[in-house]
């Protein structure tokens, strides 16, 4: 702890970086009865925190290294960091970057003079050809968190805090991907003022510190979610587990939704636009506030960063109301008689407000409809549930159900009964040219596309949804297609929503 705590604090960030204002968020304040603050990383020169261990790692190197110049793989902010840092110092930088980075960093990347190499479709593909580069060319590679250079660069966002806070703190939240912020922060924070809690935040479909740390080692997940892209790692670092083994007080996970409602919530308190990633901290206080029933706390939310593509505002503002539980969703089934959707209309919706409404006619004996409604908490949105339920309709809540607010709120056309043995999939596609001919190239005539539903959302990924007829002695053959393409992929012939509005036979 010591030796971390003499690295924080005389850390060389300034040269780059700027002490960023603690803000108070009085609106929250009240809202959540707590005294909140946000960090405010977002206003960096680079918009992140990682010019602090960027710089600070870069600033310690000797002559030598300076003359062969740093490498780093990055498809976000910690590209803009070395990038940034390199040309402040004088040296050479090379960043490899993912083919499916947007245009938009890649250029501001380029911007601060560095070189940049695009390969592979992913983060890991682009680390692998960067470990190839560092072997032909001797460069030094900048690790983006599992470096103590790194994670003291980092923690000095802790120390101003402090200062800026005058000690009066219960609790900071910071946001976790590889782990370099939370170890940083963690360690000063712990040697200092060991009674503050340190709490970090992960979205749900990115655990991997809440998976290391609950069973005692790291644990490489599976596949990660790429929403908060900023955070999306499959294994936290060697060292910044360890540190926050020892330091990090607890962890708390948030979904798709409470990250949108996150971002909205820093928008009304600052009028500043942050990344997914950068709202996780702001996320995961509101969960943790609202779950333990805190008051009068003081609490700290780091806003890690602002590197928010313009097209992916369409998604967070469609997310956002569900994820601030301002909106539910159902699927009701009706009888198919005169004047049952007027009954519907007007007996069970009276005065609500309609944020969305598709009515499909299934048979003669009945239609569905697909409807969402404002409400103003949990309870309101179970009330509605039960007065269907009393009136005696077929319906079930889909507020939670991701392939619904994804996919089928915008696909909702009725069953087809031409489609045979129909079985349905969720894809996460990298949004690059080819994309999808190299799907239909690979998949050839073995098996039949029954449905496709693709809808730009922003970001690095495409979701598309794929309906495949599919005889039973086909399976194990599709497994090993799918296992081959590597897109990341869920079966969803099994899911409520699918089986409801678009079930084919």
């Amino acid at each position: 702890m010591h030796n971390m705590l003499r690295m924080i604090l005389t850390s060389r960030v300034y040269d780059a970086a700027h002490e960023t204002p603690l803000e108070s968020a009085s609106d929250l304040s009240k809202k959540l009865d707590n005294h909140v603050w946000l960090k405010r990383e977002d206003l960096q020169p680079v918009f992140s925190f990682k010019i602090r261990g960027a710089y600070n790692r870069i600033a310690q190197l000797n002559e030598d290294e300076k003359k062969r110049g740093v490498i780093a793989a990055s498809a976000g902010n910690h590209a803009q960091g070395v990038a940034f840092s390199a040309r402040q110092i004088g040296i050479r930088a090379v960043i490899v970057m993912p083919v499916t980075t947007p245009a938009i960093k890649v250029s501001a990347v380029r911007g601060y003079g560095a070189e940049v190499v695009l390969h592979g479709d992913n983060y890991s593909e682009a680390a692998e050809r960067c470990a190839e580069l560092i072997e032909e060319t001797g460069m030094v590679f900048v690790h983006p968190f599992d470096d103590d250079y790194v994670i003291a660069g980092q923690g000095t966002v802790a120390d101003e805090i402090l200062r800026q806070s005058a000690g009066r703190l219960d609790a900071i939240f910071v946001p976790v991907g590889g782990g370099g912020l939370i170890a940083g922060i963690a360690s000063f924070i712990k040697a200092v003022c060991p009674d503050v809690k340190v709490i970090g935040v992960e979205p749900e479909d990115s655990a991997a510190m809440t998976r290391s740390l609950a069973s005692g080692s790291r644990v490489c997940l599976d596949s990660v979610g790429i929403f908060a892209d900023g955070v999306a790692v499959r294994e936290v670092g060697e060292r910044t587990f360890e540190l926050c083994r020892q330091y990090v007080d607890e962890m708390i996970l948030v979904n798709t939704d409470e990250i949108c409602s996150g971002i909205k919530t820093i928008y009304q308190e600052t009028r500043s636009i942050v990344e997914p990633a950068g709202a996780l901290a702001v996320a995961g206080l509101k969960k943790y506030v609202q779950e333990r029933g805190l008051s009068g706390q003081h609490l700290v939310a780091v806003n890690s960063g602002a590197n928010m593509n313009f097209d992916r505002l369409r998604f967070v503002a469609e997310r956002t109301q569900i994820g601030e539980k301002k909106e539910a969703l159902y699927a009701v089934s009706i009888p198919e008689r005169p004047g049952a959707l007027r009954h519907f209309c007007t007996t069970l919706l009276g005065e609500h407000n309609i944020t969305e409404f598709n009515y499909r006619l299934s048979d003669r004996e009945q239609a569905y409809i697909f409807v969402g409604l404002s409400v103003k908490d949990a309870q309101e949105r179970q009330d509605f549930y039960d007065l269907l339920c009393a009136e005696g309709y077929d319906c079930f809540d889909m507020t939670d159900n991701d392939l619904a607010k994804t996919h089928i709120r915008y696909m909702v056309g009725g069953h087809s009964k031409q489609v045979k043995d129909e079985f349905l999939y969720r894809f996460w596609f990298p949004e690059r040219s080819g994309a999808l001919t190299r799907f239909l190239s690979a998949m050839g005539t073995s098996w039949n596309i029954s449905l496709f539903h693709y809808r730009a959302q922003g970001g690095d990924f495409g979701r598309v949804l794929v309906g495949l007829e599919l005889p039973e002695d086909q399976h194990d053959q599709l497994n090993h297609f799918l296992d081959t393409l590597g897109y990341y992929h869920i079966d969803e012939t099994d899911n409520p929503a699918y089986k409801r509005f678009l079930q084919g036979g």
